[in-house]
């Protein structure tokens, strides 16, 4: 038994007789992604909003974060790359969690521009924990495809 078995018995990445949700799995984060990076470029001042105040050219970074979005999302797609761009979602994941931290501790976002629910304080909290599920979501989709360990 697999070292991974033992931790998480019956998850898809794992279980030979579950290895026919990777491919959902996989295509469900990739449409994420996708639309996710699309939001970026369709309401920017959404995403400029959440952007640290330390951070320079909050309007670069929303469209480098939307077109890393778009381009990983679809890189899961494409057979030969699609672990690599799991790893790369993750790594992108990582480096926009300071900005749901900041929205978090910034007591949400007075700004007009913004839905009601990126102005919640409380949501703001609740989304934190929400990425770490992306994360693993990703992480799944950088398991190999064989059954069989080499």
């Amino acid at each position: 038994m697999r070292f991974t078995e033992m931790l998480a018995p019956g998850l898809a990445c794992y279980s030979p007789n579950m290895s026919r949700f990777r491919r959902p799995l996989r295509l469900g984060l990739a449409g994420f992604m996708v639309v996710a990076g699309i939001a970026h470029f369709l309401v920017p001042k959404i995403y400029m909003a959440l952007v640290p105040p330390q951070l320079p050219a909050p309007m670069l970074l929303v469209y480098l974060s939307g077109a890393a979005e778009i381009g990983l999302g679809l890189a899961l797609l494409v057979p030969r790359v699609r672990r690599l761009a799991a790893w790369g979602i993750i790594a992108l994941l990582i480096a926009v969690y300071p900005a749901n931290i900041y929205h978090a501790v910034s007591g949400g976002l007075d700004d007009p521009n913004l839905p009601a629910a990126f102005a919640n304080p409380v949501l703001a909290y609740i989304r934190l924990p929400f990425q770490f599920l992306f994360i693993f979501w990703a992480w799944l989709c950088t398991r190999p495809d064989e059954t069989t360990v080499a």
